[in-house]
């Protein structure tokens, strides 16, 4: 295991002083991997406060060209970067934010071929793409290896957010069987302060995987609507027909 160094608990010291958290939880965090898919509006302040957090190693996909229309969300993206890859200008900010911070970073989207492959290298998923194909690749992937992930989607001014724990937990095969008509399209709406509310809550519960600190969301969904800023939190259980985690 990789130990703190001066530096360590000099930059982090204001998380470490948080009751119950401490060095142990912060070199736990030094030791860990997360794959963030993809970095938009809701994965981007997702990858970004985990690297923050110290985070040792940050695996993140997105492929595609930076378009005007993204950056009213995508806080890794910049205006002089529109036409270009966005993983590029992902990358560079994390350069210049926490160099020491390892990030592996591919001009791919998350599918059936490719997403075992990258859930073996971490230690957590954190799902944020815009699109169930990927969400459900994911998802498979993460039972398959006895991954954990953090779930988050939203939707105009709402979001939901669970943890998902493979054989402890729903996976999202249980919560979702089949994928919403209105997600054929990347057109739904989207305020930026609503996914990055929403990342940021993603980015705690992904601390909490990692550390052992806190509880975490196994087994209860958390639901919020940013109009009128009310919380909920219910529990989800597992299908035991459901055709993905069933078995285990």
């Amino acid at each position: 295991m990789i130990e703190l160094t001066d530096r360590d608990r000099e930059m982090f010291k204001r998380q470490i002083d948080i009751p119950g958290f401490g060095e142990e939880a912060q070199r736990k965090l030094k030791n860990s991997s997360a794959l963030i898919t993809r970095v938009g509006g809701l994965g981007g302040p997702v990858s970004l406060l985990l690297a923050m957090a110290g985070v040792g190693k940050i695996v993140i996909l997105h492929s595609g060209r930076l378009t005007w229309s993204n950056l009213n969300r995508q806080i890794l993206m910049r205006h002089d970067h529109v036409g270009k890859p966005r993983i590029e200008c992902a990358t560079e900010l994390f350069e210049r934010l926490h160099p020491e911070c390892k990030v592996v970073a591919a001009a791919e989207d998350a599918n059936e071929e490719n997403a075992k492959e990258w859930v073996s290298q971490v230690d957590v998923v954190c799902d944020c793409p815009p699109s169930f194909e990927e969400r459900y690749a994911l998802n498979k992937a993460c039972v398959e290896l006895r991954k954990p992930m953090i779930e988050a989607a939203m939707y105009g001014m709402e979001g939901t957010l669970t943890t998902i724990v493979p054989g402890e937990t729903p996976c999202l095969a249980c919560l979702v069987p089949e994928k919403p008509p209105w997600w054929e399209t990347y057109g739904f709406p989207v305020l930026g302060a609503v996914s990055a509310a929403l990342g940021c809550l993603a980015a705690v519960e992904a601390i909490k995987v990692l550390t052992g600190f806190g509880e975490m969301l196994k087994g209860k969904m958390l639901s919020y609507d940013a109009n009128a800023m009310d919380f909920y939190k219910f529990p989800v259980e597992r299908r035991a027909d459901c055709p993905v985690c069933g078995s285990l």
